[in-house]
């Protein structure tokens, strides 16, 4: 019952569906399920009523009571109530298609309509499907929001150098360090998804080595450099995936606190000395992020310089962090939400 009235009620305050139409619909799908039969009445009355004091009442809710109240609250006691209203309501915008390119990232916006973003990719507010796009057969570039793109360039300059990409798919990342030249190790648990990153690098016709395998138990000769784009709530990318935000539990963020300290730990058997760690999570919750660094600090890391970046200014934390929000480029479509550090040990 409360599942078809809040589909009847999207039908008539938000896809604008006739509200005799939405009604009567509703109506007659409850009396023909036998869980919700005995109220068909009752929904009858309540969304007619909807269709003549929704607007009203829908008016007047808070920003940000599209999402799960505890998610919310904690936006506000880490970024204030202003950033958190602002990233709520960003949420509900639709996201642009961003591309990172191989190459020439002007020429491809132009050829396909776009433009480019200040840390360069590029980026389309209208597309058609992305298959029969310009350059997807010849593997020109792949799909990749700009926030989820800014991980792999803070390794800095890895060509030639061994890297290694921990919890690798869906592997925009691997695909990002192999044309920057690395020799790149892909290592995920999940040999399905693996898939898919195997059909990209051969499609975009980069090389990399492909292994299914628990980060917490991979081993293998130390790497110049690990990317570690953690398991983590995922609350960065609501406007992709909005379903996250109704599938998580508060619980859920210290139970993957504690996973992503376990596998930065594994990355430090796997680094050469005085190699660089990239710790990368889609999460905008601080213990995933600034809470998990403090934590690596704590047992022997230490935090390295940025490179020179272009376009990410805006995104750098008074601790020399990455941290984007998805409020930032509001005008220009938004972004992800990403929390991004550079580590290294002696």
């Amino acid at each position: 019952m409360r599942a078809l009235l809040r589909l009847g009620a999207a039908q008539v305050l938000v896809l604008r569906t006739p509200a005799h139409a939405a009604v009567g619909e509703t109506v007659e799908t409850a009396n023909t399920m036998r869980e919700a039969r005995g109220f068909a009445k009752l929904m009858n009355a309540v969304l007619r009523r909807v269709s003549r004091e929704g607007d009203a009442v829908l008016a007047e809710l808070p920003e940000g009571a599209h999402l799960p109240a505890w998610l919310v609250t904690r936006w506000r006691a880490a970024y204030g109530a202003e950033k958190a209203a602002a990233m709520a309501m960003a949420t509900l915008a639709p996201a642009p298609l961003d591309l990172s390119v191989k190459g020439d990232a002007e020429g491809w916006a132009e050829k396909l309509g776009g433009r480019v973003t200040p840390t360069g990719s590029v980026r389309l507010q209208e597309y058609e499907r992305v298959e029969t796009l310009a350059g997807f057969e010849d593997g020109a570039w792949w799909v990749q929001d700009a926030a989820a793109a800014l991980p792999a360039t803070l390794l800095g300059d890895v060509a030639g150098k061994r890297v290694l990409d921990l919890c690798a798919a869906p592997g925009g990342k691997t695909l990002q360090l192999a044309a920057a030249g690395a020799k790149v190790t892909a290592v995920d648990k999940s040999p399905a998804r693996l898939a898919r990153v195997r059909e990209n690098l051969e499609r975009t016709k980069l090389s990399a080595e492909v292994i299914a395998a628990d980060a917490l138990e991979f081993r293998a000769p130390a790497f110049d450099a690990i990317l570690l784009d953690a398991p983590c709530s995922s609350t960065g990318t609501l406007r992709r995936h909005p379903d996250v935000a109704w599938l998580r539990r508060p619980t859920d963020i210290r139970a993957l606190s504690e996973l992503q300290a376990k596998l930065i730990d594994a990355a430090a058997g796997l680094l050469k000395p005085g190699g660089t760690l990239v710790y990368a999570v889609c999460s905008l919750e601080p213990e995933e992020g600034e809470g998990a660094v403090a934590g690596a600090l704590a047992r022997g890391w230490r935090r390295a310089p940025l490179p020179e970046l272009a376009g990410v200014g805006p995104f750098t934390t008074d601790d020399g962090d990455i941290r984007t929000l998805p409020a930032q480029w509001a005008k220009a479509g938004g972004l992800d939400g990403f929390f991004a550090a550079r580590l290294t040990r002696g």
